[in-house]
């Protein structure tokens, strides 16, 4: 299905400074955010105890902050609404106090005389499993870029990999800036949309990077720039419905999957975005930069091609009895 009709191909790499600037600015403007604010570690990362509990009617947030401050164990509990008005989450750092047998019993103890309620979750993670998870965590993400160096580099050439790999930096940069400017909790599933985003951002690379070493090898200009051009006008119709189509259904679930979820999709769909408009106006770019050579590249695969002539002429004389 074609979306795009074009006779000439769209001057992508015309802009790319434009682009590259933007870039520049949106990434050191969310760099400067993960330093100066900081992430805001959930209890999966931070370790601490979330207590969710559900209202049969409008939750009494004041009251209930009132009784856990009179408390020595919950007095510096945080209480917020979760979703709607008749449902609290309550959250507090864990220690050796605060994680006990049945944290649940004794919230509905001290709660009693607020309403009609149930203890729907009750999540505890120890300081020390937190650290172990924020260490894995980063050693997870470590490890998926460096595959998949490894993996472009063997498929494609370097310069390609090393143009890759900058822009899934570019994409996760810019989701984890979006992730501390809207002060979205950072647990497991946030990571999870992070490593989800690396692996959407590098299929469309890919995709991108098979059709431009297509274009190097049937488009007769030499220019690499025209070639880019090409290329992804080519894939255009392709990137806008595979984009379009992901956004949706993550908007979806941003809009009525609920809170459980809700930060998740979030990250997914700044990821869609900005994964999208990488593959296009950095990769390729950054390819340029690099100074990858059509010339040489032509004259690798010709002579690539030369052997592989020469070894089925080989083959067939040996066939023939003939050597």
């Amino acid at each position: 299905m074609e979306l795009f009709k074009y006779t000439e191909p769209i001057r992508f790499m015309g802009k790319s400074k434009r682009f590259g600037i933007l870039s520049i600015v949106v990434l050191i403007l969310s760099l400067g955010l993960l330093v100066g604010k900081g992430l805001n570690y959930g209890i999966d990362f931070a370790g601490g105890t979330l207590i969710q509990v559900k209202y049969d009617t409008n939750a009494p947030l004041d009251k209930v902050r009132d009784i856990l401050n009179k408390t020595e164990k919950y007095n510096k509990a945080s209480v917020t609404y979760f979703g709607s008005d008749d449902e609290i989450v309550i959250r507090t750092k864990s220690s050796s106090g605060v994680v006990g047998e049945d944290i649940g019993d004794e919230i509905r103890t001290m709660l009693q005389d607020t309403g009609t309620f149930e203890v729907r979750r009750v999540d505890m993670v120890g300081p020390k499993i937190g650290d172990e998870l924020k260490e894995q965590g980063l050693m997870a993400m470590l490890l998926a870029i460096i595959g998949i160096l490894i993996y472009v580099s063997f498929r494609f050439e370097w310069r390609f990999a090393l143009a890759s790999v900058m822009a899934l930096i570019h994409d996760v940069s810019i989701a984890m800036g979006a992730i501390v400017l809207f002060n979205v909790e950072v647990n497991l599933d946030i990571l999870a949309a992070l490593l989800t985003i690396l692996g959407y951002s590098l299929n469309d690379t890919i995709i991108v990077f098979d059709r431009i070493r297509e274009g190097i090898r049937t488009i007769k200009n030499p220019d690499l720039g025209a070639i880019i051009d090409e290329s992804v006008t080519r894939t255009l119709s392709r990137t806008t419905l595979t984009s379009l189509t992901t956004f949706l259904v993550v908007l979806t679930l941003y809009l009525f999957g609920g809170e459980i979820i809700r930060g998740f999709s979030f990250t997914l769909l700044v990821g869609v975005v900005v994964g999208t408009y990488s593959s296009i106006f950095v990769a390729s770019p950054v390819l340029m930069w690099l100074g990858f050579s059509v010339s040489e590249f032509r004259e690798k695969e010709a002579l690539v091609l030369k052997r592989e002539k020469e070894k089925e002429k080989m083959r067939a004389m040996y066939e023939q009895g003939t050597i």
